[in-house]
């Protein structure tokens, strides 16, 4: 059988963790930070893990070898 192939859209918005869980950004960081307060903007800075009903069907399908 032949090597999985990643898909690298997801590698460059996923890491992986030492304990296995996935890590991602936070969105809404982009543009349109006027309206936004500063309290939020802060908040949107840190990165989060992904839940873990969805981390199953990121690490199978999108990243095989994670």
């Amino acid at each position: 059988m032949p090597k999985l192939k990643t898909k690298k859209a997801a590698a460059k918005r996923y890491r992986v963790t030492g304990t296995g869980k996935i890590k991602r950004n936070k969105s809404n960081t982009q543009h349109i930070l006027g309206k936004k307060t500063t309290k939020r903007k802060r908040k949107l800075r840190h990165a989060t893990l992904v839940d873990k009903t969805v981390s199953n069907s990121v690490k199978k399908r999108l990243l095989p070898y994670a």
